[in-house]
């Protein structure tokens, strides 16, 4: 395995940074400690808590999130965190030591309907994903087992990984009550037993269905960067309750014209559409006050 390396990722909160690793550091778990006697179960936390500053420290997935005190302003002591947490990950050193994660995790899943017919979302009481992850075939789940294992159904056309949900797309051939429960069940045994779900390729960028960020997307100019967070504040969070992501494409200052990339649940949807026109549209051209005319979507 390639050496770990970490990326500093400031968050809406001043206190809080992540620090991401470019390797999955646990699966389908998340771990909150607040003091050192909490971090019984993390040596790394544990350490991490040496330093007079560090308030709360979470891990999940490929990061580790710190809240600091008041005491320091986090680009003054930020890189000095980075080169402690990857000296220890290369260390070799165990993440996480807690015996019950060797155990079966107890996990729940319940199906949820979508506004578009062909998906549904599957809810998990455990977090699965750090990121929005798109699976068109099981070619491009080459490095996403979950996912691989989804598309041997032979009626599950489309696969979407993200948060604590996976939204499935099935073919016209079977209706949702004639398999829900099986996909339900299979999704809800694999998370239980504690399988990959998703493999360190795809954080290093090797599968192209990974969707990248607006935020982190350096070439964005003033006004796209300015789009990206109303869609970031206002829109995400509705659209990822329906089972589906948005991200920014493009923006086209000539035409007025913003396009938006459209994944999971709202790919395709028939009420999409209207949800651009009415919605998406309405808001961008009030809160940019003319920069904005009309919004396309771009099917994932």
């Amino acid at each position: 395995m390639s050496a770990f390396s970490i990326t500093i990722q400031p968050t809406k909160n001043d206190s809080i940074v992540k620090f991401v690793a470019n390797s999955f550091l646990t699966q389908a778990r998340s771990f909150e400690f607040k003091n050192i006697d909490e971090a019984a179960a993390s040596p790394l936390a544990q350490q991490l808590f040496y330093l007079p500053f560090v308030k709360t420290v979470y891990i999940s997935q490929n990061f580790v999130a710190i809240e600091k005190f008041n005491i320091v302003e986090w680009d003054t002591v930020q890189d000095e965190v980075s080169e402690a947490i990857s000296e220890y990950l290369n260390s070799g050193k165990p993440v996480i030591t807690d015996t019950e994660t060797k155990k079966k995790v107890p996990v729940s899943v319940y199906a949820e309907i979508t506004p578009n017919p062909a998906v549904m979302k599957f809810v998990a009481n455990k977090p699965l994903a750090d990121g929005t992850f798109e699976f068109k075939n099981i070619d491009e789940a080459q490095h996403a087992p979950m996912a691989k294992q989804l598309f041997t159904f032979p009626f599950v056309k489309e696969v979407f990984i993200s948060a604590n949900y996976v939204s499935v797309m099935k073919y016209n051939m079977v209706e949702w009550q004639e398999i829900s429960m099986e996909l339900r069940e299979f999704i809800r045994t694999y998370i239980e037993e504690g399988k990959t779900i998703l493999e360190d390729a795809l954080l290093q960028g090797e599968n192209a269905s990974q969707s990248t960020s607006a935020t982190t997307q350096a070439n964005f100019s003033d006004i796209e960067q300015e789009i990206a967070s109303i869609l970031d504040e206002y829109v995400k969070p509705a659209v990822a309750g329906d089972g589906g992501h948005i991200a920014l494409d493009s923006y086209n200052p000539e035409t007025k014209t913003v396009k938006v990339i459209l994944q999971g649940a709202c790919s395709g949807c028939p009420s999409s559409t209207v949800t651009l026109k009415n919605g998406i549209q309405t808001m961008l051209q009030e809160m940019l006050h003319g920069k904005v005319t009309t919004v396309e979507a771009i099917n994932g």
